[in-house]
């Protein structure tokens, strides 16, 4: 019988644990993962993600796990967002990879707070920021790859903008109404 590839074995990993959704059930997957692929349990479990801007130009990979996902309703991301708040996901340990348009990358930081942006030069696009040292954050909107994070927590809820806070009694649409 022959070994399936490490990718091929990866995915059938993930799919398993998540039908499963048993502890004990993984940590026998990993003894097993251990003996045929000499590789870490951290890097099998490791994904990575893809996202790109709105005009296509700048595209990027994201090598690792994000450790959080947070929804900001912080006056600062309301105004760079132009939305009722910034979704975005956090890493320490992920690696960015710009895969094209590096050059086209831009970032501003806002004097005398902690709050950066980095975004398209041409088309605006929110994109991910690696301007405070040892953290990575990307919107998650401009991931191109789905992810299975559900937001972690709201934070500055008490910065809500008025007209956020009765969102749920809103009709539904699937696209623009007739």
């Amino acid at each position: 019988m022959r070994k399936p590839t490490y990718a091929a074995f990866r995915v059938q990993f993930l799919r398993q644990y998540f039908v499963h959704k048993n502890w004990l059930w993984l940590v026998d997957m990993m003894r097993v993962l251990r003996i045929f692929y000499p590789k870490t349990i951290k890097e099998v479990l490791m994904t990575d993600y893809f996202g790109s801007c709105l005009c296509g130009t700048v595209s990027f990979e994201v090598k690792g796990n994000f450790d959080s996902f947070y929804l900001c309703h912080c006056q600062h991301c309301q105004k760079d967002t132009g939305s009722a708040h910034a979704a975005n996901l956090f890493s320490q340990s992920a690696k960015l990879v710009w895969r094209t348009g590096a050059d086209a990358v831009t970032s501003f930081t806002l004097p005398g707070t902690h709050h950066s942006k980095s975004f398209c030069k041409l088309c605006g696009s929110a994109l991910p920021n690696t301007q405070n040292a040892g953290l990575l954050v990307v919107p998650a909107g401009c991931l191109d790859t789905e992810i299975s994070m559900t937001p972690t927590a709201h934070l500055f809820s008490s910065s809500k903008a008025v007209w956020d806070r009765a969102l749920g009694e809103l009709p539904e649409f699937d696209r623009l109404p007739d």
